[in-house]
């Protein structure tokens, strides 16, 4: 094989709000982690055990504006990105941290916001005995 690759692909659960650090007009960078979960049987005792596992996630400029606008904790996420690791020295002890630097992201969970429902129609009020929509066209001649 003549190159290299560094892919990581994951869908997890945000395990907190995306936290911002702006440094201009137009840079900015957000980190956030998420968990992956698997879930196995144990043979031996027939007890159901899971696994999780936290992914230290990092977004920049506009991807990052996008995931502070409209991600919240416990959201359903699907990423794609590569590992970065990373070293540093605080109070004279070398620390290390391993990220995913994102480069495409697509949220997974619906938003749970209710209360965008009358947008459109914010003054008209509708009778609770009000006949309801038909889901189905009933002149719809589909064979199925």
């Amino acid at each position: 094989m003549a190159g290299t690759i560094n892919k990581v692909i994951l869908i997890g659960n945000l395990g907190d709000d995306v936290k911002m650090h702006y440094f201009d007009d137009q840079n900015c960078v957000g980190r956030f982690p998420i968990a992956t979960s698997e879930s196995y049987t144990n043979k031996q005792t027939g007890e159901k055990v899971t696994s999780t596992d936290w992914h230290n996630i990092v977004v920049r400029n506009g991807l990052a504006k996008v995931c502070e606008k409209y991600l919240t904790k416990g959201d359903k996420i699907y990423i794609e990105g590569k590992l970065k690791n990373r070293q540093w020295e605080q109070d004279g002890v070398k620390r290390y941290s391993t990220e995913i630097q994102v480069n495409e992201m697509t949220m997974l969970s619906t938003r749970k916001n209710t209360s965008t429902a009358n947008i459109d129609q914010p003054n008209q009020q509708q009778p609770s005995s009000a006949p309801k929509a038909p889901l189905v066209d009933e002149n719809d001649d589909l064979p199925f």
